[in-house]
């Protein structure tokens, strides 16, 4: 790190080869101040602290990992959760299957009240192993969170784990207890649970594994059956994470379930996704009503097939950290860690892009741009650091301050325009005029 100045800047661009590259202050000052552009850092003015960045493991992702030669898995550990790439310390994976599974799947298949037939044999083939890779490669604990996407098809009103159904009445006590034999099976297996959702995307009939709840649904569930369930356990220590779909409507499921006391003291937070438009001031909203509750970015990634080399990906990543997390958001985690080169593999045909793909013919690994803009918050942004205010006075620019313990100001900021963007950087103790190179986005860290 280039400390002469005690400032370092990292740098990905569009246009040249610069990806997570250190630069030289130099190659960015700019010798006017543009007082109409600023980027201002209060560093007493601090908020939430962030828990981290990450992204999930999925069956199709741990399928992907199983075909490859062991250099091959190596550099994908250490490209995510390794110091020297994006330093990953959090996840997501699925409870049963999920539209990136190979197919669906229960961990109890057949109606067992007592889930005396629960397995996860499943799981431990591909999925765990690729799970426990990273676990031992990370420079920080991973936290796991696990969400279902469907309860087996016999706890169902339509008998299927697909197009949506509901939990059947009679089948709730046993659902919540499969929750608790989940935490309990991996963690004997060795690998730690920080959390789980109640359910993926509850409002959402999908062609694939889903289940439907309304606000008061969830709600009852989760006072009645799952916080019980969990307490009787001893696993009131998991974090219950509510909701787990778009944030367009997350007010009026945040309202639904955390206005219920019995509801709420079960819960640690509000996930939620990115598919149905940004509506950040939704976030904020979630923020003002129920400030002693987190907020957790929970899934994201671009549909539609792998988009390989496309650079508005990455430019979508930082919109949505960036605006997320100045809205007291404390985490985010991607999508499928791995995909193949059509963008699965996925049992339902719904194609998607990562920030890794993987040619399975070849073998090559294509490192797309959201790979390297989620870098620039990933590792820069540490676990522990605190937001802080950040008045930007351009629409043309977006950014991003954090403070960690040493009192060391990283500042992110990111230029989707096509052209460079003069601006007057200051941190409260320097002021320094920079010009930020078209599609680019940089991290500023102040010693």
């Amino acid at each position: 790190m280039n400390l002469d100045n005690k400032t370092a800047i990292y740098l990905t661009s569009k246009e040249s080869k610069a990806r997570i590259k250190e630069i030289p202050e130099s190659e960015l000052l700019h010798d006017s101040h543009i007082k109409s552009r600023s980027i201002k850092v209060d560093k007493n003015l601090t908020r939430q602290s962030i828990l981290g960045f990450g992204g999930a493991f999925t069956e199709a992702s741990a399928s992907i990992y199983d075909q490859l030669d062991t250099d091959k898995k190596s550099e994908i550990i250490q490209a995510y959760f390794g110091d020297s790439g994006n330093q990953y310390n959090m996840g997501r994976t699925h409870i049963n299957s999920c539209d990136f599974s190979l197919g669906n799947y229960a961990l109890c298949e057949q109606e067992d009240r007592k889930l005396t037939g629960f397995s996860i044999e499943r799981d431990k083939k591909m999925l765990i192993p690729f799970i426990k890779e990273a676990l031992n490669m990370a420079s920080s604990p991973i936290l796991l969170m696990a969400s279902p996407w469907s309860p087996p098809p016999w706890m169902k009103t339509n008998n299927q784990m697909n197009h949506g159904g509901k939990l059947k009445e009679k089948f709730q006590d046993t659902w919540a207890e499969y929750y608790c034999k989940y935490i309990e099976f991996y963690e004997r297996d060795g690998v730690p649970i920080w959390g789980i959702s109640v359910q993926n995307e509850p409002e959402a009939v999908q062609t694939w594994d889903s289940c439907i709840y309304t606000g008061e649904e969830e709600r009852d569930f989760i006072k009645n059956f799952l916080g019980p369930a969990l307490k009787r356990n001893k696993y009131l220590d998991k974090k219950l994470v509510i909701w787990d779909h778009n944030r367009d409507v997350m007010v009026e499921r945040s309202r639904a379930v955390l206005s219920d006391p019995d509801a709420a003291q079960y819960v640690w937070g509000t996930g939620f996704h990115w598919y149905n438009g940004d509506h950040f001031d939704e976030v904020q909203k979630v923020h003002n009503e129920f400030p002693d509750k987190e907020l957790i970015f929970t899934e994201g990634c671009q549909e539609g097939g792998p988009h390989i080399g496309s650079w508005d990906l990455g430019e979508r990543y930082a919109t949505s950290i960036i605006n997320d997390l100045n809205r007291y958001t404390v985490g985010w985690i991607d999508w499928n860690l791995l995909l193949d080169e059509r963008g699965g593999p996925n049992h339902v045909g719904n194609y998607c892009s990562a920030p890794i793909i993987v040619n399975t013919k070849t073998q090559e690994l294509l490192y797309q741009s959201s790979y390297f803009y989620l870098g620039h918050f990933s590792r820069f942004f540490g676990r522990g650091d605190k937001i802080v205010e950040c008045k930007n006075t351009t629409s043309q620019l977006l950014s991003l301050s954090g403070i960690n313990k040493n009192g060391n100001l990283t500042t992110t900021i990111m230029n989707k325009e096509e052209d460079s963007i003069a601006f007057l950087y200051d941190n409260g103790s320097k002021k320094k005029s920079y010009s930020i190179p078209p599609r680019s986005i940089i991290t500023i860290i102040n010693e």
